[in-house]
């Protein structure tokens, strides 16, 4: 996949910081901002998706309708273990 170069401005410990890992781990600073961009992409698609799904879930059944499947559910389990 092609480079593009950018400029960021980050604060002087975080800089020295990832020198040392970048060091550390025998990679350039590149790629360690490259990984953590990636990370916390994902992360925050990670966050939408669980947000999605819990209003998905909580739109779904009212309480009234939770409250009767219970019983039901546990001796579903119960039968079956």
């Amino acid at each position: 996949m092609p480079s593009i170069k950018t400029a960021i401005s980050i604060e002087q410990p975080i800089f020295e910081d990832v020198n040392v890992l970048a060091r550390k781990m025998n990679v350039s600073r590149s790629y360690i901002f490259s990984q953590a961009a990636r990370e916390y992409i994902q992360k925050h698609k990670n966050m939408t998706l669980l947000k999605q799904i819990n209003e998905a879930y909580n739109d779904s059944q009212p309480d009234s309708l939770v409250k009767k499947m219970r019983p039901k559910h546990l001796n579903t389990v119960d039968n079956t273990w």
